[in-house]
Formats: C-alpha cells, sequence, structure tokens
C-alpha cells in the first residue's frame, strides 16, 4: 500500500488519503505556486499506527526515507548533514480544518554540529531555530511542560533589560540553546537527540498521537467530524522567516473573515517564524504595511491570492513565509469566517458569478447560522456602557458575563449556570473546553489571526485579542485597566467583537431580525427546499418569533407549558388533588378561559398558518411542589390537610416518568381533561375565525402506542368539537393526528394511519424507548460510550439513522400503504439538526419543527439537502 505521496504526486481531489493541507500544496504544486518541496504521509498510515498499537509499520518508515531520498534529490540538500543540510517541518493536516488542535514540529534536522556549521556564516539564525527545535520537540514529543522554556526565555529577557524576544541577540541565542538542552536533559534523562532521522520519525508518530489528544477529540465532537478520519502528516522543506530582517511570516485571507469585505486581510511579523504571529508573542503588522516595506513581495502575493480564490471558487486562508526577500506558500484552505462573512461571501462569489446559486447555498454551515441568531447589545445601552479598554475586533457579536481566568473554570462556572468571559493573556489548543463554555473570549496578547481569533470565530463566539490595555495577573485572578481600575473573578465584564471595545459590567441585549443579506440568502433556500419547516412554539411570543424566523406553522405547541404560571399552576393543581370528577371539572373550568385564551393569541399570531396542538403529555406529579412550603401553602390555600396532599405526591410520583401515567393515558384516566382541551381549541378557533382570521388548528394526541387507546381519545375530540360548533352554529376545519413516540405505534402504523390526518414523530421519546435510554440520566454514561467510541455522536441530538431513522422510514412506509394522503411531520430536537433534516429529506417527510432559534437553520439544512440529493 502507498503511504506517502510527494507533493507532485496529489491534488485537491485527494483529501480522504492526503487529509486538506497536502491535497492542497499539492495542487499548489500543480499551480506552479512557489511551495517549499515536500511530501506527505496519509491519513491511512495514520489509522494504521493506531491498528499497530501507536506503532510506525516497517513498510511506513521505508517510505518515509524513500521519500526524504528523493527531496534531498530535488533540492540538493542532505537530511542530517552538516554541508548543506536539509532541514524539514513536520505539519499536521486533516481532512478539514481543525485550528490549532493538533501539532507541529519545526526546524528538524538540527544538532550540535549542524548548528555550529551554521552559526559561522549566521550565528543568531542558527541557535534561535535550534533553540525553537529544542522546545518543540520537548513540548509535542515528549510531553515536557512548555512552561519550564518560556520561563528561561523571560528570565533571559529581564536579564537584558528587553521586552520581545527579537531583541536578544546571537549569544542570547546561544546561551538559550544550551539551557534548552539542559531542561530537555533533565526530563528525559537523556541528552537532545543529534540523529536527524530519530528527530523526524519521533516528530511523525507525534503528529499522528495529537489526533487523539483531549482538546481534539473535544473539537471533532463539538464539530462531528469522525473519529476514524485520522490525519494526515505534512513534511516540507524548511523556509526560514527568521533568517534575517528581509525573512518575515505571516497569516492572511483572501478576503475579511470577520466581515467578508472583498480585501486581502491578514498579519506578517519580520524576523520570525510561523508560530510566533499564531502565538501572538508579538503584536504582528496589518499586511497592508508590506506594500510599501516590500512591494515586489506584496505584489507577488496579492497575485497568488487571486489564482487561488479564482481556482478553489472559495476565501482562502494561507500561511506564506518570506526568506531573505524570497516568496514561499505554505498553506491553502477555504478559510474559517463568522456566519456574518460567509453569508457575504457566498452571495458575492454569486454575483461575481463565480459560484452558482446551489454552490452558494451550500457555503453557508447551517448551524453556524445560530451566530446571527442570538441578541446583540442593545443601542441605547451601549451609549451609558463605561468602556474601560480597546482591543483588536477579531471576531463580531455580543458577550457578557462574569470574568475567570483559566479554561477549568470557566467550564466550571458554565456548567453551575454562570455567564462567563473567559480572560487570558492568550490562548492555547488546550483552552477549547472553556472557550466554548464562555460568552465571550478576552486576551491581552495576540492578533487577527492568534488562536483565540481563528478558534472563536469557528465557534461563533465574540473574542476580542490584543487588548494589551489590560494588565492581567493570572496568578491573583485580575486585570487592570490604565485607570488603575482592578477588575477580580467574578466581576461582569461585556466585549464588543465588531469594535473590539471592553465594558465594565453587564450590557442588555435586543432581538435580532432576518433581513439584509440573512433575508435574501434565506429566501433563495426557501425557493430550493421541499421540506417544510414549522416551529415548536408555546406562546404567543414564541409564536410572533417563530413567524419572524419564518416558520410555516407551529408543529408542537406543548399544552403543559401554559400551565406554569402561578395562577394557572394553583387551578392544576386543584384539579390534579380533586378525589371527584366535579371538582375536577371545577378545576379544569378555572384553566379553560386562560388556555383559550392563549389559543386564540397563537392563531391570531400565525394568521392563516398551521397550529398543531399536543395535549397534556407530562405525568401529572411534575405540577405538583416538592418544597415543605409550598406544600403547605397549597394545603392552606385549597383548605386540605397536609399530610393527605404529601399522600398524594406519594401516589403520583412514579419511578420512570418517562413510561409512566402521562400522554394519551391522562386523558383514559381522567377524559374532562380532553374535553376541557378540546373546548379551548375548537372555542379559540371560532372565536378568531369570527375575526376573519383563517384558522388550521391540529389536534395532537401524545403517546399512542394501541389503536384502541387512539378511537377512545378520538371520539371524545370529535364528540366535544362537534358540541362546541353546535353551540356557536359555526363549522371549523380541524385535523387530528398523533405523535409517534412508541415502538409500537411503528409496528402498527398501517392500523393508527386510517385513525387520522397526520403522524408526528417525537423522536426524542422514541429515541429514549429504542435505546432504553433516560435523556436525563444517559448524560451520567454517554462520555464513557463517546470515549470508547461505541457512539460516534449523541442519539438525542442527531438522529441515528440506523435503528431510530429505520423506525421513522417503517412507520412511514406502513402508514402510506394504509393512508395515501397522510402528512408527516417531526417535533423533536431533531428536527433543527443538518444532519437529521437531510436524513428526513430523504425518506420524505412533510415538515420538521423545531425550536424557534432553530428555524433558519433548517430552512437552510431542508435546502442543502435538496441539492445534495439531486447531486447523488
Amino acid at each position: 500500500m502507498k503511504f506517502v505521496y510527494a507533493f507532485n504526486e496529489g491534488n485537491k481531489d485527494m483529501k480522504d488519503i492526503l487529509g486538506g493541507k497536502g491535497a492542497n500544496l499539492a495542487e499548489m504544486s500543480k499551480l506552479n505556486i512557489p511551495v517549499p518541496q515536500g511530501f506527505t504521509i496519509t491519513t491511512t498510515a495514520c489509522n494504521n499506527y493506531y491498528e499497530n498499537e501507536e506503532t510506525l509499520s516497517e513498510e511506513i518508515e521505508k517510505q518515509i526515507y524513500e521519500a526524504v531520498s528523493n527531496l534531498e534529490r530535488k533540492t540538493g540538500k542532505l537530511f542530517g548533514s552538516t554541508i548543506n543540510p536539509l532541514l524539514l517541518s513536520v505539519r499536521s493536516g486533516a481532512r478539514v480544518s481543525m485550528p490549532g488542535m493538533m501539532d507541529t514540529v519545526l526546524n528538524l534536522g538540527l544538532n550540535d554540529e549542524i548548528t555550529r556549521i551554521l552559526a559561522i556564516t549566521n550565528k543568531r539564525f542558527a541557535y534561535d531555530s535550534y533553540r525553537r527545535l529544542i522546545q518543540m520537540f520537548a513540548d509535542v514529543v515528549k510531553g515536557y511542560p512548555k512552561k519550564e522554556f518560556e520561563k528561561v526565555i523571560d528570565e533571559m529577557k529581564i536579564k537584558k533589560n528587553v521586552k520581545l524576544d527579537i531583541e536578544l541577540d546571537a549569544e542570547d541565542m546561544c546561551e538559550l540553546a544550551m539551557q534548552f538542552k539542559d531542561i530537555y536533559k533533565e526530563y528525559a534523562h537523556e541528552e537532545f537527540p543529534q540523529d536527524a532521522k530519530v528527530q523526524l520519525i519521533e516528530a511523525v508518530k507525534a503528529v499522528f498521537k495529537s489526533w487523539n489528544t483531549e482538546r481534539a477529540i473535544y473539537y471533532r465532537k463539538m464539530n462531528e467530524i469522525p473519529d476514524d478520519w485520522g490525519t494526515a502528516v505534512n513534511v516540507q522543506q524548511m523556509v526560514y522567516g527568521n533568517l534575517n530582517d528581509k525573512s518575515g511570516t505571516g497569516v492572511a485571507f483572501t478576503r475579511n473573515p470577520a466581515t467578508g469585505e472583498n480585501k486581502i486581510y491578514g498579519e506578517y511579523l519580520l524576523n520570525a517564524q510561523g508560530e510566533d504571529i499564531v502565538a501572538g508573542i508579538r503584536t504582528p503588522h496589518n499586511i497592508e504595511e508590506l506594500k510599501s516595506l516590500m512591494p515586489n513581495i506584496y505584489e507577488q502575493f496579492n497575485s497568488i491570492c487571486k489564482i487561488l480564490e479564482t481556482h478553489y471558487k472559495d476565501m482562502q486562508d494561507m500561511e506564506f513565509t518570506i526568506e531573505n526577500g524570497k516568496l514561499y506558500m505554505l498553506q491553502t484552505r477555504s478559510g474559517k469566517r463568522t456566519a456574518e462573512a460567509a453569508l457575504k461571501i457566498a452571495l458575492d462569489l454569486l454575483d461575481e458569478g463565480m459560484i452558482t446559486k446551489e454552490e452558494c447555498i451550500l457555503r453557508v454551515d447551517a448551524n453556524e447560522l445560530d451566530q446571527l441568531l442570538h441578541p446583540t447589545f442593545d443601542t441605547e445601552e451601549l451609549k451609558n456602557g463605561k468602556v474601560i479598554a480597546k482591543g483588536l475586533a477579531t471576531s463580531p457579536g455580543a458577550g457578557t458575563g462574569k470574568i475567570y481566568f483559566s479554561a477549568e473554570d470557566a467550564k466550571k462556572a458554565h456548567d453551575n449556570g454562570e455567564d462567563v468571559i473567559l480572560v487570558r493573556l492568550e490562548t492555547s489548543p488546550e483552552d477549547i473546553e472553556g472557550m466554548n463554555s464562555s460568552n465571550g473570549i478576552l486576551t491581552i496578547r495576540g492578533g487577527m489571526t492568534s488562536h483565540a481569533a481563528v478558534v472563536a470565530r469557528g465557534m461563533g463566539k465574540c473574542c476580542i485579542s490584543g487588548c494589551g490595555e489590560l494588565v492581567i495577573d493570572e496568578a491573583n485572578k485580575t486585570i487592570t485597566t490604565q485607570d488603575k481600575l482592578v477588575l477580580k473573578e467574578g466581576d461582569y465584564i461585556s466585549l464588543d467583537g465588531s469594535t473590539g471595545l471592553v465594558y465594565q459590567g453587564k450590557i442588555k441585549t435586543k432581538d435580532i431580525s432576518l433581513s439584509g443579506n440573512l433575508e435574501r440568502f434565506m429566501n433563495m433556500a426557501d425557493g430550493i427546499r421541499h421540506l417544510g419547516v414549522r416551529a415548536n412554539a408555546d406562546t404567543p411570543k414564541d409564536a410572533k418569533m417563530a413567524k419572524m424566523f419564518g416558520a410555516e406553522g407551529i408543529g408542537l405547541c406543548r399544552t403543559e407549558h401554559m400551565f406554569f404560571e402561578k395562577e394557572r399552576i394553583f387551578a392544576i393543581r386543584q384539579m390534579i388533588l380533586a378525589e371527584t370528577v366535579e371538582n375536577r371539572r371545577k378545576a379544569l373550568n378555572k384553566l379553560l378561559p386562560m388556555q383559550r385564551s392563549d389559543f386564540e393569541e397563537i392563531f391570531r399570531e400565525m394568521d392563516s398558518s398551521i397550529v398543531t396542538i399536543r395535549y397534556l403529555d407530562p405525568p401529572l406529579h411534575e405540577f405538583l411542589p416538592k418544597e415543605e412550603a409550598e406544600i403547605k401553602y397549597l394545603a392552606m390555600s385549597l383548605g386540605i390537610d397536609v399530610d393527605k396532599i404529601k399522600e398524594r405526591i406519594s401516589y403520583l410520583k412514579e419511578f420512570n416518568p418517562m413510561m409512566g401515567h402521562r400522554g394519551c393515558r391522562l386523558d383514559i384516566t381522567y377524559p374532562e381533561i380532553a374535553i376541557m382541551q378540546t373546548r379551548a381549541v375548537i372555542e379559540a378557533a371560532i372565536n378568531v375565525s369570527r375575526e376573519n382570521i383563517k384558522v388550521h388548528p391540529e389536534i395532537m394526541i401524545p403517546l399512542i402506542s394501541d389503536i384502541k387507546e387512539l378511537r377512545y381519545v378520538k371520539n371524545i375530540i370529535v364528540k366535544t368539537a362537534e358540541r362546541v360548533m353546535q353551540e356557536n352554529n359555526m363549522k371549523i376545519d380541524y385535523k387530528i393526528g398523533t405523535m409517534i413516540e412508541v415502538p409500537r405505534a411503528v409496528l402498527i402504523a398501517g392500523k393508527i394511519a386510517k385513525e387520522v390526518d397526520f403522524f408526528s414523530f417525537g423522536t426524542n421519546d422514541l429515541t429514549q424507548l429504542t435505546y432504553g435510554f433516560s435523556r436525563d440520566d444517559a448524560s451520567k454514561f454517554l462520555k464513557d460510550y463517546y470515549d470508547k467510541k461505541i457512539l460516534d455522536y449523541d442519539p438525542f441530538k442527531r438522529i441515528d439513522e440506523e435503528g431510530v431513522g429505520t423506525l421513522v422510514d417503517t412507520a412511514i412506509s406502513l402508514a402510506k400503504k394504509a393512508n395515501p394522503k397522510l402528512e408527516f411531520g417531526i417535533c423533536g430536537e431533531h428536527g433543527g439538526e443538518p444532519h437529521s433534516v437531510e436524513f428526513f429529506n430523504k425518506i420524505n417527510l412533510t415538515y420538521v419543527s423545531c425550536s424557534t432559534y432553530r428555524i433558519p437553520i433548517a430552512r437552510l439544512a431542508a435546502a442543502q439537502a435538496s441539492i445534495k440529493l439531486c447531486q447523488k
């Protein structure tokens, strides 16, 4: 098997085996773009490495050495030789971009003797490169603490009275390299390896190992990247941005990744290597400054940007190095961007004739729309906000929360329900969980392309980088402003990632609206999709928001959510505690006008759209008080003995409420509940119809598992509805359907279909009952399933196509044979998850229903699903 490919043997369509970086390096080589020569070790080799218990096979090692020999012939340099030495970089490269998640080792091939020879002509460069190799090798390959080396650098800068690494001279670099060797020996109990081949093989294995670090695994889970993809390894001839003042390194985008503006956006540092700009060790320069400093290089780079963007038909994220006045391209990939930028770039490329309408729709990640669908700072509130600092606006949006200074503390606070802002000197890949738990990220160091900026943009988090106006004391957990204001852990700050401004305290936010590019884009998506999108909405406010987000109706109105207000909870508790049918009816009569009024407002908001109303579903004990004080208050209010209420609570408490006395079972035991709810629905529909508003109520019976159950409850609904319509001398068109959420209902779907107008799959409960997992309890052990690769993803977030999905498909097939006119929807959380939406589109559901803020996501996902289905 071929495990190693030279760059001239690959192309951009080989991402599965060469990884994204390797495939694009091969493609750039074909385009005659100046790329340092090299080769790629495949993702297949990575998987082979893990299959062999983290051992490189002899065949893989053999092919690596052959590739090095070929590279020596191409470059005229020798690996491990003091005569014209070939030095290498070893970088990871998964199929999809995982910025900062995996490891890199630079300057491979240096040892004491080679460094000494190189130092004859350029001592500072030689020892600067050597100390970097020792530190990276110790950190990435051996796992020794990076801070031990950083501490030595800081001590050296204090000793020399300088602030920046670049201000240290050749002798300082030589001394640092020697001290780094001592630290390495202290941890390794052996000298730093002098054999270049040992360095290379160990670095390759380290990159493969980085595929399974905690941070990489977490990132894959967060972005739904399969564990078995593995990473490729790219081995390249080193080019040096730290050679002299005519050398440098940079990162740039062909368009602005934060706003989408059609203008080169990037930064560079002179006399530096690639990790310097990402780590934020020095504040980089805007790439525009390169135009006057190195005009020829800038023009060449600008030309390459146009070539790459035109070739890939997308905004590109590039890394480059200038070595002694010569430009080299180290990487290109489709750049990470904010949702705002993704929209603008996709629409601009469409308008420029570079891509089709379908390609435009596919260019925006449906999940990333979430970034645009949450509140921003209220303009009036901002006028009164106290600005305490300004940094670089690296990822737009608004975030407010309590300051925390470590990823661990940020995650812990978030898990306890707090709003969090993560404040760091600079972030590193180890901070990924804390960043994901935060409403915003603030770093003191770093630029527009720093780790914090790139990862925050990918997550949709607001971020401010390079806020050097603040002084951070991570040990004592404080930040100090230029005005000597000291903020400590737990104090509130607010970040505006669009302006770079940091505010003291909490600032109110306001809701967003769909307009401009987003409105245009969503209208385009709606013209392509076939799958309907409705909302899960329980209140008039929810209904209004759903309509604004483009819902075509309400697919799930959970009536129990209307009962939790103080006045209503009292009435339903009265109903639950009633010992006679008469007393239950009295309590329900108090609820009737409240529920009817809610339905009226929802019908008005949805104006002529379908509203699907699910009858009472949860077990009754959920409405009863749990605290002693509440029980005593209820007893006093109802004139019932406390012990009697406790006895009733004890009687109603269920060992497994998921499988208990709930759903349609409540209507069978207490038919007066279904009578009240039907009267509320039909009376509300009549009242609103008289206002010349069209209403389309659909009544949904939950948790059916037997045809006789369905017929019993349906009979109550039909009789009550007919009675109400006769009383009002008015006819209302309404439908009756059921939720398919019990596996037995799937098996008898043909029988059920003859009795109803629609099915709505409650995939939350169907998943619970299919797996035998309780959604509330499964979180305690599902992490073990992910860690041990038994499950690749949470089946409550993404539909289990093989099991639950097959049940849904089976039910549809059986039901269609019995009732070809039947409509099919889904109203679980899966209705707003793009992978699930794609599956539902494939099996021909009529609609999906999801939470309000996920409606645009479902609309886009449905359009993308239609396009992908046509492409197959």
